[in-house]
């Protein structure tokens, strides 16, 4: 109903129906909910508890951004699939065990991370550049805050016990040193690869934060996160090298490599000059520590777990592999069948092959999101590598990366094809 001035009063001429013009309401909603995708993936790496800020953002998130539109594209239906499939593998080897609240509460936050990682394929699938920019800018954010904080802890600076650093290695804003060491390879490959390309706005910058983060990595003495990150640049590099066609370029990204390795190699010996630092690299170096031997020991468990689960074809029940041995499976890939059964694990790496496949075809051909998927593909590949000594499957900047693989797919999908001499 139209509303006119009562007389002698002047309807004020900024105002229409009671709205004020000039305020562009659309626009002021696509503004917040922007600031809060950029909130949801900074606290990622708020990881002190089973809670964190992450959590208390995503429901807002989501929905907020449910109402201004996403959408499930075709190219991600492989995803939406496979996962369902998984969840129902776990929630039937969960039926048994309903009146234990510990595998149901672990059930319930798996399907919460699943349908956070369908939600980041869909929100990245449209507007995919500039979405994934903010994301992956908020996310590099991220990896600096903790790492610096990992840095500040592992050196003592504070002189407060256990804080930003556990077992003497540093843990920054989580739990464990190896989920920190592994969490902020994706803010190195993404500094890094700016460099490389030229694309950085701020070089400087970029490289300052970029030897935050791997001192970082250095620091939190992860084997796993070591070897992965070297895995993860490794393919990178490789591939914004064999995806492109300047001889500029290629010479910059050999030169800029061979630069990094040996900065990166004199910070490493000025790190080991430090005598706590070189007697923990000396520890944590080796390919076997005292907890990985003997009977007992993880590997054990892991033989002798495997020889259980061919006779349990729906698995052990979630989270009972660690009520049988008194430890977790230290392997995903185990850890999966023990969970959700023989179905469970056949699905969990029939998703991880699948990705695989989106994966390197997304490296190996040209496409206007190849660049993005060159920062993504190797993380999520180094996760899916160290998924063989570690459990990662209630890590939530996995699921992040796994929606963010998929989206770039349903983009190269519905992206114009590429003219003859594109790169």
């Amino acid at each position: 109903m139209a509303h006119t001035a009562a007389p002698g009063i002047p309807v004020p001429s900024g105002l229409t129906d009671g709205i004020p013009r000039g305020i562009p309401l659309l626009a002021a909603v696509q503004g917040l909910a922007k600031v809060l995708f950029a909130a949801f993936i900074f606290f990622a790496c708020f990881a002190f508890s089973e809670t964190s800020p992450y959590d208390a953002v995503a429901l807002p998130t989501i929905l907020l951004w449910l109402c201004l539109g996403v959408r499930l594209h075709r190219g991600m239906v492989p995803l939406l699939a496979l996962l369902l499939v998984y969840l129902a593998a776990i929630v039937m080897g969960l039926l048994p065990y309903l009146n234990e609240d510990f595998p149901v509460t672990w059930t319930v936050q798996l399907i919460y991370l699943a349908v956070t990682c369908i939600f980041f394929a869909m929100f990245f699938a449209d507007d995919t550049h500039a979405r994934m920019e903010l994301a992956l800018k908020a996310y590099t954010a991220s990896c600096v805050f903790s790492a610096a904080l990992g840095i500040v802890g592992y050196l003592q600076w504070l002189g407060i016990e256990d804080l930003f650093y556990k077992y003497d290695r540093a843990s920054g804003t989580f739990q464990d040193p190896n989920v920190f060491g592994s969490f902020l390879t994706l803010g190195a490959l993404y500094l890094m690869h700016g460099l490389l390309t030229g694309t950085a706005r701020r070089p400087l910058a970029a490289l300052v934060g970029l030897l935050i983060i791997v001192a970082g990595i250095f620091l939190s003495f992860s084997r796993g996160s070591w070897a992965g990150s070297v895995v993860a640049v490794l393919l990178m590099v490789g591939s914004v090298y064999a995806g492109s066609t300047s001889l500029r370029l290629r010479r910059r990204i050999v030169l800029l490599t061979v630069a990094t390795l040996v900065l990166g190699t004199v910070a490493v010996i000025a790190l080991l000059s430090v005598d706590h630092v070189r007697k923990m690299f000396e520890i944590r170096a080796s390919l076997a520590q005292d907890y990985d031997q003997g009977e007992t020991g993880r590997f054990g468990n892991q033989l002798r777990g495997l020889a259980m689960l061919l006779e349990r074809p729906f698995g052990m029940g979630p989270m009972h592999w660690r009520l049988v041995f008194g430890l977790e499976p230290h392997n995903s890939y185990i850890g999966s069948f023990a969970n959700g059964g023989w179905l469970g694990g056949a699905v969990f790496i029939g998703l991880v092959l699948t990705t695989g496949v989106v994966g390197f075809r997304l490296l190996a051909r040209p496409s206007p999101v190849r660049a993005h998927a060159q920062i993504v593909w190797p993380a999520l590949l180094m996760f899916f590598l160290q998924a063989f000594q570690i459990d990662i499957e209630k890590w939530r900047h996995v699921y992040m990366m796994l929606g963010m693989v998929w989206a770039l797919e349903a983009a190269r999908l519905r992206a114009p094809p590429p003219q003859v001499g594109d790169a």
